[in-house]
């Protein structure tokens, strides 16, 4: 019996895909992809069989893995970004342990990052924030009370919130009323690394309508923090000069 990779393959761009995962789906005989969220350039590195879950729901999808599976066949479950970041792995993989199938999970570059990089910012910055809070707003996935935006906002520093665009007019609302205030920088990455990406940005007093006339309804992601547009921040210590540390002595002139 052969194992199941869970495999992620970054968010979009077919150069941010791991060497690992790249050789995994290249060698795999049955891979297992998550519909439109993989671009086609990733899927046209598979070697072997696609099977689209898109339309399928879980008993399905874990079925064809422990089919191949045991019939030792190289089998990859192929998802967008990183698969432990809103993804479904866990059901998954205890479904095909409880039959014996041993799972690995090989990370992906999350679309948190990508945005980033998208963006040009550090999402911590000395002086700013050094803490980041990942999160999505309650719809069809209940989200606990003492998660709720509106509390999460008392900290002030970067959130960054995903699959929950078409909902950015309860986001504002709730992040003012938690207490950020109404003209703190947002950014909204949509299809971040895919050809067609597109970056905005704005205040939590503006954004709503930015995104609108974009015709922004999906697939992105929101960051809420001064990260986004500093008005100052402290240089790191890190490479200060009068600052020592195991590989360099600070200097005194």
């Amino acid at each position: 019996m052969s194992k199941v990779y869970f495999v992620g393959c970054g968010p979009g761009d077919p150069e941010l895909i791991t060497v690992k995962a790249q050789r995994l789906i290249r060698n795999a005989d049955t891979v297992v992809y998550s519909g439109s969220l993989i671009p086609q350039p990733v899927l046209d590195m598979c070697g072997g069989r696609l099977h689209d879950a898109s339309g399928l729901v879980r008993e399905e999808i874990t079925d064809i893995l422990h089919k191949n599976a045991v019939s030792d066949l190289m089998v990859v479950r192929l998802h967008d970004g990183d698969p432990t970041i809103y993804g479904a792995i866990k059901e998954q993989m205890d479904a095909l342990q409880d039959k014996g199938v041993e799972c690995v999970v090989i990370p992906g570059v999350t679309s948190m990052l990508a945005s980033s990089a998208a963006l040009s910012t550090q999402l911590t910055l000395p002086g700013v924030t050094q803490t980041i809070i990942i999160t999505r707003i309650e719809s069809r996935t209940d989200v606990p009370t003492k998660e709720s935006i509106k509390s999460l906002s008392s900290h002030n520093c970067t959130m960054v919130l995903y699959l929950s665009i078409h909902l950015l007019h309860r986001i504002v609302q709730e992040a003012i009323s938690g207490g950020y205030k109404p003209d703190t920088p947002v950014a909204v990455v949509y299809r971040a690394s895919w050809e067609d990406q597109i970056t905005l940005k704005g205040k939590l007093n503006d954004i709503v309508s930015k995104v609108h006339s974009a015709g922004i309804t999906r697939t992105a992601i929101i960051i809420i923090g001064e990260v986004i547009n500093p008005k100052h921040y402290e240089y790191s210590r890190l490479y200060d000069k009068e600052f020592s540390h195991g590989y360099r002595r600070a200097s005194k002139n």
